[in-house]
This record gives C-alpha cells, structure tokens and sequence, in this order.
C-alpha cells in the first residue's frame, strides 16, 4: 500500500475511534446522569428517548467535521453505547427497533447538513475559515427535528401509552439541550487552549 494510502487509513481509523468513543462517553454521561432523574418525571418515555441527549452534540460536530463518512463510526457508537448502557430486557424486547433507531440517529445530521447543501449553504467544515457555532446550533435543530420525526416512526405503537407528540417533543428537545451542552463545553475548551497557548 502506498505511504500517502496507508496515512489516509490511519487517520480515517484515528478519527473513526475519536467519534465512537466519544459517542460511548457522551451516551454514558446521559444514562448516569440525566436518565435516572427523567426516569422519576417520565418513566414511559424515558426507555427510548432523554431529554438531554449529549451525543447528539458529538453527532453534528462529527458530521460537520467529516461528512458522510461520519455515519458509520456514529452508528457503531450508538451500537457499542446501547448494548453497553441499556439493561438487556429492553434490548430483548426491541432488538430490531433499536437497529432502526440507531440508523435515524446515525443518517439525521447528514440528511439536515445536504438539505442546507442544496439550498446553497454548504455549512460543512473547510467551507468557512472560522467555526459557526450559530450554524451548528441551526443544523442541530434541524437534524433533531429529522431525528424526532424518524424515531416517532420508528418508535410508534410499540408502548400503548406513548402518545407520539410528546416523545417527538421529548427527542426534540432531547437533542437540542445536547447539543447546547456539547456546544457551550467545547467553547470553554477552545477558549481555554488559545488561553494557555504561550504567546508568541
């Protein structure tokens, strides 16, 4: 294999990693930490959806970064992340829901970025020098909608007393509290490694 080949795989591997296992940390924050508070306030949808789902945060910075090819190492994310942090009964009662559900999650921060693509706003990264952090809010409100309707669908009927709007409204609002969450993280981070860079 060719040097300029093998570099390309190694960072395609290095970023896939970065991605699932941030996914991984990110889903277990929510399942800690938010999920045995919503379990008091919403027992009947908290099974499949939170009201602060951090990974969404890394789903449109992933897909922002790296594009399409950012699906597959989200996907196996939420693979690795459901199988680590979900109690086994319900993946035994929901196995092929859980599949769908996960390719939705997976595909929802594509389809918005393409959307805004063929309206002529390519907000992908390397098309603006600086991070937009108002466009990626705007892309994850967006995706979180593409993402509640598609798990409203795929999550519809399975529990007789779910009413679809309110876990619609739960997966919405779900994903957009992630986002903000990783968003405002992140920007401490950044602000805090351009802080403590030494002055040239």
């Amino acid at each position: 294999m060719a040097p300029g080949r093998t570099a390309d795989l190694r960072s395609a591997i290095s970023t896939s990693l970065v991605i699932i296992s941030t996914y991984v940390i990110c889903h277990g924050l929510t399942a800690y930490l938010v999920t045995p508070v919503q379990r008091i306030v919403l027992p009947e949808i908290t099974i499949f959806a939170s009201l602060m789902y951090l990974p969404h945060g890394v789903r449109v910075l992933a897909v922002w970064f790296w594009g399409w090819r950012a699906v597959l190492p989200l996907w196996l994310g939420n693979y690795v992340a459901t199988i680590m942090f979900t109690p086994t009964s319900v993946q035994d009662l929901t196995a092929p829901v859980f599949i769908e559900s996960m390719t939705v999650s997976a595909v929802s921060v594509l389809l918005a970025f393409e959307l805004f693509r063929l309206l002529g706003r390519n907000y992908y990264a390397g098309q603006s020098p600086m991070l937009n952090w108002q466009r990626l809010l705007l892309i994850g409100l967006i995706s979180s909608l593409i993402n509640s309707f598609g798990q409203t669908l795929v999550h519809s009927g399975i529990l007789p007393d779910v009413n679809d709007l309110p876990l619609a409204a739960t997966y919405a609002v779900g994903d957009l509290a992630g986002l903000f969450v990783c968003t405002v993280v992140l920007m401490f981070i950044f602000r805090w490694i351009r802080v403590s860079q030494p002055n040239e």
